[in-house]
């Protein structure tokens, strides 16, 4: 199994280049297709505008959305025209409260998205919309990727965040091809509970799953020893010089996690190395 149809959104040309790196470099370990979204984002909100006002804001802005929205395009051709790879690009304006719908039907014919950080300079707020449109709607996997990390073509050190949520179950089946190739993966347990039936074993049942793969697992049991989840996979990522992160996403509702915070949003603001996330 590889995945076949790689697809990126692409909203702002600073935050571009890491995500069409990345697709580039899978596409052409995985012998797939690389597609290129260029969508110009119309911001307004023409119920604001004083009356007389909406037909000139609503013409200024699309014609500002077109414009962005072909400069993107230019950008894609000229970078995916260079790589050498499978690839197509196309462009459009799609309003910021209706952004993942466009997304979402793009994604929902892909194998993988592969998207930026969404948290950070340069991004917009479409950014974090534009990832759980692919996941929620569009029902695909999700790799963020940050701006300063090399490419990855196959992962060769991966690490499972595991909770036994459905989430996690789900991300770690839509990442078997990256799984299936590693050389390791490290299946991270924080403070497991003390009663239930993986109790005296905890990840066991998952490594025997993915053993029966090819796939070579180690299980690493840590404490606590930090408030939030995700600084503990993040610094034991770095410990382990782990080059992939494979977690579920949004285990709780998004507005909890939007208000309250939560290990998704957290890994995305922090993570040094790419995240794999699925729902």
């Amino acid at each position: 199994m590889t995945y076949k149809s790689l697809l990126t959104v692409m909203t702002e040309t600073q935050t571009a280049p890491a995500a069409l790196a990345q697709m580039v470099a899978l596409a052409e370990s995985q012998d797939a297709h690389a597609e290129a979204l260029c969508l110009g984002v119309d911001r307004s909100q023409t119920g604001y505008y004083y009356a007389g006002a909406n037909a000139l804001i609503v013409q200024e802005t699309l014609s500002r959305a077109n414009a962005e929205a072909q400069e993107l395009l230019n950008f894609a051709n000229d970078y995916l025209g260079k790589s050498g790879v499978r690839w197509s690009a196309e462009h459009g304006v799609a309003q910021i409260a209706d952004i993942g719908r466009h997304v979402a039907h793009r994604a929902r014919f892909s194998d993988l998205v592969v998207l930026p950080h969404p948290y950070g300079k340069d991004r917009g707020a479409e950014a974090e919309p534009i990832i759980e449109a692919a996941m929620f709607e569009g029902h695909c996997p999700v790799l963020v990727v940050p701006d300063d990390v090399e490419p990855l073509s196959v992962p060769r050190n991966i690490m499972i965040g595991w909770n036994e949520s459905v989430e996690a179950m789900c991300a770690i089946r839509h990442a078997l091809p990256f799984l299936k190739k590693a050389e390791l993966v490290r299946i991270v347990v924080i403070d497991p509970p003390r009663h239930g039936p993986d109790r005296s074993d905890p990840g066991g049942m998952l490594s025997q799953m993915l053993a029966r793969h090819g796939v070579k697992c180690e299980i690493d049991v840590l404490s606590k020893s930090m408030t939030r989840v995700s600084d503990i996979l993040n610094r034991h990522a770095s410990d382990t010089e782990s080059d992939l992160i494979v977690m579920g996403a949004y285990g709780h509702s998004r507005f909890r996690e939007a208000i309250l915070g939560g290990a998704t949003r957290n890994m995305l603001e922090q993570s040094t190395v790419p995240v794999f996330l699925a729902h």
